[in-house]
C-alpha cells in the first residue's frame, strides 16, 4: 500500500523499534477519491469525542471534519495551559485505521510529535508520557497550508473501538493549533449480544415436540 503526501506535504510515519521500510510516499493525482471512499468521519461517535487542554470547550471535536471541509480555517482547536493536546475519539463500531491526516498552521504552533493509543479511554496527561504508544510520528513543520497524511502500521491498528491521539510537543510555540484531523480506514459493525445469538441457535427439544418421541423417552411425564 502506498502512502500519499498531498500537495507537497511530506508525511513521515515512524513506528518505534521498527525499520523504515514502509515509509515510501508518492503524489496522488486525485488524493480526494481514496480518502473520501475510506473516510471514517461518519463512523466517529462525535458527541462523545473529548479533547483535553482545549482553550475553547468542544473545539477539539470540531476539527474532526469531513474531507471536503479540510481547508476550512474557521473551525480549529488551540491548546490552553501549554502546548499539549489529547484527543479521545470513540467509534460506533470496530475500525481498522490506515492513516491519520492533519492540517495545522505552519511554524511554532504546529504539532511536532503525535502518539496514538488504541482502546485506552482513560489516558490523560498523568500517564500519557509513560505509556508506550501503539505508534508515534515525527510531524512535518511546514506543510504550506496543506494536509499531511501519516500512515499507520495497519496490523497494529485493527479492532479499534476508540483512538487516543496525544500531541506532546510543537515547534516552540506556547500553544498548539490544529485545524483538521481526518481518519482513513475500514469499518465493521459491532456484533451485539453474541451469547444470546448462540443460545437462540441451539434447539430446545421442549420447543420442538415430535408426537410419540418425547412420550417414549420420558414416560413419567405422561
Amino acid at each position: 500500500m502506498s502512502h500519499h503526501c498531498h500537495d507537497e506535504a511530506h508525511a513521515h510515519g515512524h513506528g518505534h523499534g521498527h525499520g523504515h521500510d514502509d515509509h515510501d510516499h508518492d503524489h496522488d493525482e486525485s488524493p480526494d477519491s481514496g480518502l473520501v471512499h475510506e473516510s471514517l468521519y461518519q463512523r466517529i461517535d462525535h458527541d462523545n469525542v473529548t479533547c483535553l487542554n482545549e482553550a475553547e470547550p468542544n473545539s477539539g471535536r470540531s476539527v474532526l471534519k469531513p474531507w471536503h471541509e479540510k481547508m476550512d480555517d474557521t473551525k480549529f482547536v488551540e491548546s490552553d495551559a501549554d502546548e499539549q493536546l489529547i484527543f479521545r475519539i470513540p467509534f460506533t463500531g470496530l475500525v481498522k485505521l490506515k492513516s491519520i491526516t492533519l492540517r495545522s498552521d505552519s511554524g511554532e504552533t504546529a504539532p511536532r510529535k503525535m502518539k496514538a493509543f488504541i482502546n485506552m479511554d482513560d489516558l490523560d496527561f498523568d500517564n500519557a508520557e509513560s505509556t508506550v504508544p501503539t505508534q508515534e510520528w515525527d510531524l512535518v513543520e511546514d506543510t504550506h497550508g496543506q494536509v499531511a497524511e501519516y500512515s499507520t502500521r495497519v496490523a497494529k491498528f485493527s479492532s479499534i473501538r476508540s483512538l487516543t491521539l496525544f500531541f506532546s510537543e510543537n515547534f516552540g510555540g506556547d500553544t498548539t493549533k490544529i485545524s483538521f484531523i481526518g481518519l482513513k480506514g475500514e469499518f465493521s459493525e459491532l456484533k451485539r449480544d453474541p451469547i444470546i445469538t448462540v443460545y437462540e441457535l441451539q434447539a430446545n427439544p421442549a420447543d420442538h415436540k415430535v408426537p410419540g418421541v418425547n412420550d417414549a423417552l420420558h414416560p413419567e411425564f405422561e
